[in-house]
Parts: structure tokens; sequence; C-alpha cells
């Protein structure tokens, strides 16, 4: 396996591109948008700028990387001569399955076929293709080049061949692969998400306020940023679509998403990437100014 397919230029799929070409693997990274591509091979070279300031790399490593991949606005063109394709674009069931009905036109017969959905159920994406026992979960946990964890999610179909063709692949990217079922939210969401959304309800039922909230899980769990910082950085239209899928998925009130949560949503305060969520962005990107809604 040499030639890896990316589909999609954001935030996690410019960086699933970065560890398959920093591996010397050859990447194709597709997106249907050329300023969606322009922004992602800029995010993978100020990142390995970073590296190379640490002197985790090399020069040489850096321009090899760069070199590795090759850049596609057409799913079709992208997927010729390809060993695995990784899916990486929005979290949206309707769009997935759009997306891996094409592939299974175009992509080569033997290629294995990868989402890196992080909760829409890998059995109903692999149903929109006729090779089921080929289609498997490849959750990278952002910001990709940093974090270990894979989380390779078996479809009711997916093979044992496959399932272990994609762990020992993940072991080769320097990463530590863990084999999960694939039900809504699989392991690190379906534990992460209730979190995030009691910390929002927490924060909703006036029990503490946004500083005090993050200051306890901080100092008084050792995570390493509070829970209204992290769904931030993660987006709050991501947390929403996740628990909505948990909660249509198991019918449990308890992966309901907070009101607080769907109407910061509806008013498009999404986090770090609108500018605006729980902490405000517009000056600097680290989470020091609680947004104005909150003070």
């Amino acid at each position: 396996m040499k030639n890896i397919a990316v589909i999609g230029a954001g935030t996690m799929g410019n960086g699933i591109a970065h560890v398959f070409a920093q591996n010397n693997y050859n990447v194709h990274l597709i997106d249907i948008s050329q300023d969606a591509i322009n922004k992602g091979i800029s995010t993978i070279t100020k990142n390995l700028d970073r590296l190379l300031a640490k002197e985790k790399i090399t020069e040489a490593t850096k321009t090899q990387t760069l070199n590795n991949i090759t850049s596609f606005t057409s799913i079709v063109e992208g997927v010729k001569n390809i060993d695995l394709v990784v899916e990486a674009a929005t979290e949206n069931v309707d769009l997935k399955l759009k997306i891996f009905k094409q592939l299974d036109d175009v992509a080569p017969q033997n290629a294995i076929l990868a989402s890196n959905t992080s909760s829409i159920s890998i059995t109903k994406i692999a149903a929109a293709t006729k090779r089921p026992e080929k289609v498997i979960g490849m959750h990278f946990m952002n910001p990709v080049p940093i974090m270990k964890l894979v989380e390779i999610i078996r479809g009711y179909n997916t093979s044992n061949n496959v399932t272990k063709t994609i762990m020992e692949l993940s072991e080769k990217l320097h990463k530590v692969p863990v084999e999960v079922n694939d039900y809504p939210g699989f392991v690190a969401n379906r534990i992460l998400m209730p979190m995030l959304n009691e910390a929002i309800e927490t924060l909703y039922n006036g029990v503490a306020g946004v500083y005090e909230i993050d200051t306890v899980m901080k100092l008084g769990m050792a995570h390493p940023m509070g829970p209204l910082q992290l769904a931030d950085f993660i987006g709050l239209d991501v947390c929403l679509s996740i628990l909505n899928v948990m909660y249509d998925g198991f019918k449990n009130p308890k992966y309901a998403p907070c009101p607080l949560l769907v109407n910061m949503v509806q008013a498009g305060k999404l986090g770090a990437k609108s500018g605006e969520g729980f902490y405000d962005y517009s000056t600097s990107k680290k989470a020091e100014i609680i947004s104005k809604q909150f003070q």
C-alpha cells in the first residue's frame, strides 16, 4: 500500500495528508475547492516549518513531504491507481453517502475505502457501496500530526483482512490504532460529547461561568483544556452534529444536545473557526477572552 487519496483539504484532511506524506506515501489531496486545497497546503507547510524550527525534522524531510502531495479538484482523477481512500469531508451523512457511492464507482476495485467520520455509522456508509467488506473507519484525532490515537471502526461487514491491514498501516504512521465496533459515537465521542454537553448544561443552568467550569476541569481533573474551550476548538456545529447522531441512534435523552448549544450554532457562534463561541477569538486564537454574552 503506497498510494493514498485524501478527500477534503480542511483541518482533518490536510492533517491526514501531512501524516501520510511525511511517512513517504504518495498522497492525492482532493477537494472541489482550489482555495481549500491552497489553504490546506499552506497549513501543512506551516506545520512542517514548526517541526523544522524545533529540529524534529530536516529541511530535506520538509521538501520530500510536500513533494509527496499532489492536489486534485476531481474525485475521478484523484483516485486513479490508489490503494486507499480516506474521506475527511464535512460530518454530514448525506454528503458522505454520496461520496462513497461515487468512490465505489470510480476507485480501483481492490482499494480500501475509509472514512474519518467521528460519529456516523460505518455500516451505513458501507451500504452505499458494493464493497462493504472493504469499508472501514479511520478516526484520526485533531491535530492529526500530533495526536497518536486512531480509532479503527469495523462496520458490520468489514473483513478481518481489511481491519488488519488498516491497523498495521496506522502503526506505520507512528500512530496507536484502537479497534472498536460500529455504534453511534464509537468510543471517543460516546464518552467525550456527553461530557462537553454536560459542561454546556452546567453553564446554561447558571451553576457556574465559563472560566469557572473550565478551571475546575483543568485543575481538578488534570484536563489539558476545559470542556468549553475544547468544544470551541472542535467546533460547536460539529459537537451538535455528533450529539444528534448519538441521540438519533440510541433514542436516549442523555444524548440530547443542550438548548444553549443549539441556539449558539443557529446564531453562527461556532467557536474558534467563526471567531466566537464560549470565548472570543477576534483578537487572539487562544481561549483567553470570554464571549460577551457569558461575561
